[in-house]
Formats: structure tokens, C-alpha cells, sequence
């Protein structure tokens, strides 16, 4: 989904500015922390915010020095083809520059800006200075076919040659006439080439069916075959469209995924009323779902009232196809999406431990869902979503409910803190999905989503990252929680763990309520490893409060670790070494002992 701009506001001399900006464009104002008066959120340095946003693909806008934000996204820059725009505005709006993104919708929000504030866009790009157009641009509801040859017809108009347009005058601009280059705007598939540019006007809408667990290549094989026969460009297709039943159909999603178009689904309800104009009605169809026809009546819904079948239904074996013409390029998207739920974990809290595709995921989602903590740790990124927070103890309805919003067709994400498949709700959501209806699952919509796990870095990690490198050999976790887990299941792992001499994490260490497991699995370990073992405490890893301390395990004390503690325990081989930098912790892999015998066989 194309994300809103958020406008950067750094100081009071900009701050009106900002707002006029955010105003034009309908977007969020963040501003500077202790500079700015009033914005929509807040953050405390400018650098690591922008670099924040620019990660998550979220267009910039910054109203200050072009300096700030060059520095802040640097470090990022890789693909122009992905990156998203980023604008620079003066303090005084008299001058808006496109820095990043020009021809991805930088120099259009440049000059959308610049009108709205009575400024100059300062639009260096060569095309769009010269030409005023940017032809790997085309307008929406249009598909450049062959973007890789843009460069060479822009460079061939910059030097003086003409166009001949074919079919259409697509560009809102008057450019030079002649024969060096030709536009071609066609619903029919063609070949394009360095002096030939081919577009597609995306006024087609395929409709797919399919038996459950229909063949991939059947499907896509199918598809390619109406759409050949039919004389129909891929390109021209502006989604795929299905019963609401097949949302979760692995060969229509790899249609539209082939495709690059969006898969959109109906009820059946919403098929039937297309009823009166399917070319193939089928009463069985509708005993089976409750419609008379899926690839026609979802060809036709998609496209849109006045959509005539272009192709009535064809059939294979397991799949069928029909396609839907509009008069104009589908630019509105009917029906609903599939729903997405984004299972991701933020780190231990802050934005620099944070992964760009958990921020990425969470700047797309429409909706956050979350411990209320948890959600408050995003930050800017969180402001301005729909969000539903649920308390500690909440777990169960916190997964079903955020699967249950997906199933509505929305983009959810479920914030959980560390890596969401670490104690946390990823495993939740998969028994959920994995329960039967008589076992307090989910609906059937609910199973239909697209799920996607995203990895964050766990406590263990930033722990083990804050002592040195105590997991340099073989370590697990163990939760003492026994609110879910039976206490001798949690004493027979303490005992196995201690006997095979790892590193162990213990997550969930004490609560109010539960004192004695921590100083029980203390004991046990003494058992088997020194008693100057060393261990780590962490608190509040990755945020102000963050609190490190090292002890020996038999002066591990329980009174000093709460909730928030992770507790790292070395094996018997674990050390903690006085460095200039102050105590580190880790635990050899035996690198010494493979010199050693190396240099034995050297003699």
C-alpha cells in the first residue's frame, strides 16, 4: 500500500511551515522534541527518526536544511527504484527540493508543495526540467511495460528528437514532434525497445476460480492463455478478483502476485447481485457457494458498474477465468483485500534495535494491536493508526482478535516485544489457526489471511550483545513462568540444561507472586558449575533505564531481578574479563585448544 508523507518539523523558525505543508498534502506533522510547540508526535533526534521513517518506505518531508536529511539517509540508500521520496523544504517555504524519489512521486509532492506555499519546487531531474514529464512515471491506472528503455528515449527528446504517439496522447504535456521515438499506449500485448515505450491502460479486471488446492502452473497457464487469446497485454489487468471463499487459494494469489496487481475478493452475496449479467450462470455453482457464477460475477463486480466480459469463463480441469473490461483505467479497488496480519517483534524497545521490515510492516498496517506498552515503544510510528491495546494476560484475545481484524480484510499488526516467535504471541496465533471449530479457534475468514512473521532481536540477543559475547558456544532458554507451564516440567528442563552445561536465558525470572524458582534453579546449577560462574543481569535493555550487572551465580541474590530482567548464566567454561571498556562477558567456542593442535601437528 502506498504509505501518507510524514513532514519533519526541526525547529520553531519552520514550524508553521510544517503545518501548512502537512495541511496541503494530508499528512502528520512529527516535530523536534524541546524545538517544536505542536505536532501530531514527537521524537528526540532528528537523524535517527528520518533514517526510522526512510527505512519503513514512509515518504519524508523536512522542513529544513537539505543537509539534515542527506546525512540522516545516507546510510540507507541502495535502490532507487524502492527507495521512497524525500523533500526538503526551506523555513520560510520559499524553496521545496526533491532529494531522493523524483520519478516515485518526489518531484510531484515538490511542486504540489511549492504551489500550495507559493514557492519554487527546485526540480533538477532532466526530463522533468526540460520535458516537464517524467516518462517512467504514467499517470494512475496506466503501466509502463518496458521501464528499463525510459532512459534511452528521455536521453533521445533531451537531444533535440521528436514523438509519435500511438493510440493515445497520454502525457499532459506538449512534447516535440517527430519520428525518433514512439508512445504507445495499447490493451494489446507488444514489445517495446530503446526508442519505443509501451503502456498499458489497466481497465481489465480476472476473475479466477478454482477446486481447493488448485496447481499453480495449472492456474497461471490458464490465465496466460485467455489473456493470449483474447489479445489482452498482462499489463492491462488492474487486479484479480474472487469469491471471498478463495482468498487463501495459493494459485490465485500467485496470479496476482505474477501479475503485480492486487487480489481483491467479494461475498457471495456481493457475486450474486452480479447475476443478471454472467454470460454462464450455474445453479451449481450457486448450491455449492450461494452464487451463480465466481470468475464472471467477481470479474464484473471488480470492474465496476458498466464492465462488460471481455472473456466469458473458460475452464481446465480445476481452475477457470473470465475478464472484465471497463471503459476507463481501474483506479478505485472494489471488494476488499485478502488481510494481512504482521506477527512482529520491536526489539527490546528501541527505534535502533528495530528492524527496517518490522518498521516497514507496521508503517503499512491499518491497525495495531498490542500490549499498550508495547505499542507506546513505536513511537511516531504508531501515531495516527487505529490501535487496540489489551493488558498483560490478555494473550488469547489479544491473537484472536487481531486475526479476526484481518479476516475483515485489513492490515493488522500484532506488536509484541523482543522476536514475536521468542515467548511471545507467534506460537499463539499458529494454535489458534490450528485449532478446530469446537476448540475455540478462529473464523473461517480469519483462516484465509496471509500471516507473516518478522524477526526482532530477542532479549537474550541484547543482552548477549550489552555482556560481550556470552553465547559464543551452545546455550538455550527457559522460561520460570509457571503460569503456563507445569513447575516440574520447568525443574526437569532446569536439571537437563544444568547437566549439559549451557549458557542458559532465563526469560520471565520472578513475578510478585512467584519468588522461589529463580533461587531454586540457582541451586540446581551449582550442582553441576562453579560457584564463580559468572552471570548477567540486563533491565530495561535498550531504554533509558537500562541497568547491566554482573554477579557470581552463588551470590545470585533474587530480591534484585524483576519482570523486566533477563538472566544470563555462563557455563563452567564461561568467563568475565576485566577490559578498558569495563567487565565483558563470553564464552570460548575452543578456538585455543584448535591452535594448539594445529601447532602439535606442525611438530
Amino acid at each position: 500500500m502506498a504509505l501518507k508523507p510524514v513532514v519533519l518539523a526541526l525547529s520553531q523558525s519552520g514550524e508553521a511551515t510544517a503545518h501548512r505543508v502537512a495541511a496541503a498534502i494530508g499528512a502528520q506533522v512529527h516535530g523536534r522534541a524541546d524545538r517544536v510547540t505542536q505536532a501530531d508526535a514527537f521524537f528526540p533526534n532528528a537523524l535517527d527518526h528520518a533514517r526510522d521513517l526512510f527505512a519503513a518506505g514512509v515518504p519524508i518531508i523536512g522542513v529544513c536544511a537539505s543537509g539534515i536529511l542527506i546525512r540522516a539517509v545516507a546510510p540507507l540508500l541502495a535502490d532507487k527504484t524502492t527507495e521512497p521520496p524525500v523533500v526538503s523544504v526551506s523555513d520560510d517555504g520559499s524553496v521545496v527540493v526533491p532529494l531522493l524519489g523524483g520519478h516515485r512521486g518526489a518531484n510531484r509532492l515538490a511542486r504540489q508543495i511549492a504551489d500550495a506555499l507559493g514557492g519554487a519546487a527546485a526540480v533538477t531531474t532532466a526530463g522533468d526540467v526540460a520535458l516537464g514529464v517524467a516518462l517512467d512515471e504514467p499517470p494512475a491506472g496506466y503501466r509502463l511495460h518496458n521501464p528499463q528503455d525510459a532512459k534511452s528515449v528521455m536521453a533521445a527528446l533531451l537531444g533535440g528528437g521528436g514523438v509519435t504517439f500511438t493510440d493515445e496522447d497520454l502525457f499532459d504535456v506538449t512534447l516535440p514532434e517527430g519520428g525518433d521515438v514512439e508512445i504507445l499506449v495499447t490493451e494489446a500485448a507488444s514489445t517495446g525497445g530503446p526508442s519505443k515505450l509501451v503502456y498499458h491502460p489497466q481497465r481489465f479486471a480476472l476473475g479466477l476460480g478454482c477446486a481447493r488446492g488448485a496447481d499453480t502452473e495449472e492456474m497461471w497457464e490458464h490465465v496466460l492463455g485467455a489473456l493470449d487469446a483474447a489479445d489482452i497485454a498482462a499489463g492491462a489487468i488492474a487486479c484479480v478478483a474472487s469469491i471471498d471463499l478463495k482468498a487463501d487459494e495459493p494459485a490465485i494469489i500467485a496470479v496476482a502476485a505474477r501479475l503485480g496487481v492486487p487480489l481483491r475478493v467479494f461475498t457471495a452475496t456481493e457475486l450474486e447481485a452480479e447475476a443478471g449479467r454472467l454470460a454462464n450462470p450455474s445453479e451449481v455453482v450457486f448450491a455449492e457457494v450461494g452464487c451463480h457464477g465466481v470468475c464472471e460475477g467477481a470479474a464484473l463486480a471488480a470492474a465496476g458498474d458498466g464492465a462488460e466480459l471481455s472473456v466469458a469463463k473458460s475452464k481446465t480441469a480445476n481452475t477457470t477465468c473470465a475478464i472484465a473490461r471497463a471503459d476507463d483505467p481501474v483506479t478505485v479497488m472494489r471488494g476488499r483485500a485478502r488481510g494481512k496480519l504482521s506477527i512482529v517483534g520491536i526489539g527490546p524497545g528501541q527505534a535502533a534495535w528495530r528492524t527496517p521490515e518490522v518498521s516497514r510492516l507496521v508503517a503499512e498496517a491499518e491497525e495495531l494491536v498490542g500490549y499498550g506498552l508495547y505499542i507506546d515503544l513505536l513511537g511516531p510510528l504508531a501515531i495516527g493508526k487505529e490501535r487496540s491495546d489489551f493488558p498483560l494476560g490478555g494473550e488469547e484475545d489479544r491473537c484472536r482478535y487481531a486475526l479476526e481484524q484481518a479476516g475483515k480484510g485489513k492490515n493488522v499488526a500484532l506488536v509484541c516485544s523482543g522476536d514475536a516467535g521468542i515467548y511471545a504471541m507467534g506460537a499463539l496465533v499458529f494454535e489458534l489457526l490450528d485449532r478446530g471449530p469446537d476448540q475455540m479457534g478462529v473464523s473461517d475468514a480469519a483462516r484465509r489471511v496471509e500471516v507473516q512473521c518478522s524477526p526482532g532481536v530477542s532479549a537474550l540477543q541484547g543482552a548477549a550483545a550489552r555482556a560481550g559475547a556470552p553465547l559464543g558456544h551452545d546455550f538455550c532458554a527457559i522460561s520460570l513462568s509457571d503460569l503456563l507451564t507445569p513447575r516440574e516440567d520447568i525443574i526437569k528442563r532446569l536439571h537437563a540444561a544444568a547437566a549439559g552445561d549451557f549458557v542458559i536465558a532465563f526469560y520471565n525470572p520472578v513475578s510478585l507472586r512467584r519468588r522461589t524458582l529463580l533461587a531454586e534453579a540457582r541451586d540446581i546449577l551449582l550442582q553441576h558449575r562453579p560457584a564463580d560462574t559468572p552471570v548477567m543481569l540486563a533491565s530495561s535493555l535498550g531504554r533509558p533505564e537500562e541497568h547491566v550487572r554482573y554477579r557470581r551465580l552463588d551470590e545470585l541474590q533474587v530480591d534484585e531481578v524483576d519482570m523486566l530482567t533477563v538472566v544470563l548464566i555462563g557455563s563452567s567454561h564461561s568467563k568475565l574479563a576485566q577490559m578498558g571498556t569495563g567487565p565483558r562477558m563470553y564464552t570460548p567456542r575452543g578456538y585455543a585448544r584448535k591452535i594448539d593442535g594445529d601447532l602439535s601437528d606442525k611438530g
